[in-house]
């Protein structure tokens, strides 16, 4: 065997070409040999491999190189930025760690460019998970060619957590019954980041003495195209607010009901308690409003209160400390479209045999006290029912208004809403004075008392939000 040795081999001529062996030659590279690339290969082609970095472990956001793969050592979120795509550039990630369903791995493509056809970030989120991905053109930009489990691409979809979760078909559904906070890690592409969303605030305390039931907390409800259901008639799409995600939290606030409260002797004793009206709910920038008060004998005029659905009034009483009044509350307050909820009803004016007027409901105001002793009170409003949770249920419905003996104390809404009470006693023997509360996380208002001293009326439901969005 013949052997040359030489420091350096040259064209024959200045920026030449010099070709090494024939056509069908073999060239072997000894064990122990070093070559190393100071120029520009061409023709050599990766056959999908690369370089893994052993010696720097990834515990940050970075940007990786091509020809090269990474391993991921995270104990929080990480992004891999990739390269400007060109064909044939290839990157590949491993979870160093076994954490990426913990600590969900996003893979970032570079400005505008695609990750299986999508222009979103792919998220890896299975513990052990590795994948290669290689770009092949624009029109799919990087394409995974090897993977410990799922092919990934772009997703494209809203990820979130807050709440209690639950899925519905292709959607997401995250139900806050308290405070607390929708985190939203993955807003993912715009057409997909509009959510829907269900707002309902506390109801209102049911009014004292005869009184009128306390009106429901307000009721907003917004439908995403993306996320299809049977909506409530106050479904806000197209008119309403529409809600667009971003990677934030957004703090969540659910209302609590009104208080319930105490009818004393002499009438409008300060010292008793005082039904009140619901607290407000909110998420993002929709708020629904609580409900009013229903009319009683803690108030100087016995007016129902104002607010997402109006409280019922009270019937006239002598003796007040300021003129009577059977006025109920006014619902919608403030205004918003579509409308959050819908006005009380008036008591009957005469003394004494007017009966308390119904708390309005979110689609439907609440009935007017009767006029004699035996007639009925007034019924609280109808709620509204929506299928944002996958299937029907009715919320936000108007309390009842106390009756007194003779007469039927009113029923209260569907959605929540207590019925009021009467003076007359159960079959069984128990008092039916006090006024049933409004049912919890439904926004329902509560129930008036019966003309009885010392009887409770019932107090709010308390509110609800409910976000839903596609995540698949």
């Amino acid at each position: 065997m013949s052997e040359v040795k030489v420091n350096k081999i040259s064209p024959r001529t200045n920026c030449g070409t010099v070709t090494l062996g024939d056509s069908g030659d073999s060239f072997v590279i000894p064990a122990g040999a070093t070559i190393t690339n100071n120029g520009t290969q061409t023709g050599f082609g990766r056959e999908g491999s690369v370089n893994w970095q052993t010696g720097s472990l990834k515990t940050t956001t970075f940007t990786a190189v091509s020809g090269e793969g990474y391993f991921i050592n995270q104990g929080s979120a990480i992004t891999a930025n990739l390269p400007a795509g060109s064909a044939g550039a290839i990157v590949a990630f491993s979870d160093y760690a076994r954490n990426f369903a913990t600590y969900n791995f996003t893979v970032s493509p570079n400005g505008t460019e695609k990750i299986g056809g999508i222009a979103a970030d792919a998220k890896l989120n299975v513990n052990g998970q590795a994948a290669t991905f290689v770009y092949v053109d624009s029109t799919k930009g990087w394409i995974n060619v090897q993977n410990a489990e799922d092919t990934e691409v772009g997703s494209g979809f809203v990820v979130a957590s807050g709440g209690t979760e639950s899925t519905s078909g292709n959607c997401k559904i995250h139900t806050f019954t308290g405070p607390g906070s929708f985190t939203v890690s993955d807003a993912g592409i715009p057409a997909n980041a509009e959510v829907s969303y269900m707002v309902v605030a506390g109801g209102g305390g049911g009014g004292v003495k005869r009184a009128g039931g306390g009106g429901a907390g307000g009721f907003r409800e917004y439908k995403a195209p993306t996320t299809p259901y049977t909506a409530s008639p106050l479904d806000g799409n197209p008119g309403g607010t529409s809600i667009t995600v971003t990677a934030q939290a957004y703090p969540i606030t659910v209302g609590g009901g009104g208080s319930a409260g105490t009818g004393q002797t002499p009438i409008c004793n300060t010292a008793s308690p005082v039904n009140t009206q619901g607290s407000t709910s909110t998420f993002s920038t929709v708020s629904s409003a609580g409900g009013g008060a229903g009319g009683g004998t803690g108030t100087p005029t016995g007016a129902g209160g104002s607010g997402g659905s109006g409280g019922g009034g009270v019937h006239a009483m002598t003796g007040r400390p300021s003129p009577a009044s059977n006025a109920a509350g006014s619902g919608n307050t403030p205004s918003v479209s579509p409308a959050q909820g819908t006005n009380g009803g008036v008591a009957c004016q005469p003394e004494p045999a007017g009966q308390g007027g119904g708390g309005g409901g979110a689609t439907q105001a609440g009935s007017a006290g009767g006029d004699g002793q035996s007639a009925p009170a007034g019924d609280g409003g109808n709620g509204a029912t929506t299928n944002i949770t996958g299937s029907p249920v009715s919320y936000a419905g108007g309390g009842g208004g106390g009756a007194r003996p003779n007469g039927r104390q009113g029923s209260g809404g569907t959605g929540g809403g207590g019925p009021g009470a009467n003076e007359a006693p159960k079959p069984n023997g128990d008092p039916v004075n006090n006024g049933t509360a409004g049912t919890v996380n439904t926004g329902g208002g509560g129930g008036a008392s019966a003309d009885v001293n010392g009887a409770l009326s019932g107090a709010g439901g308390s509110g609800i939000v409910i976000i839903r969005y596609k995540f698949q």
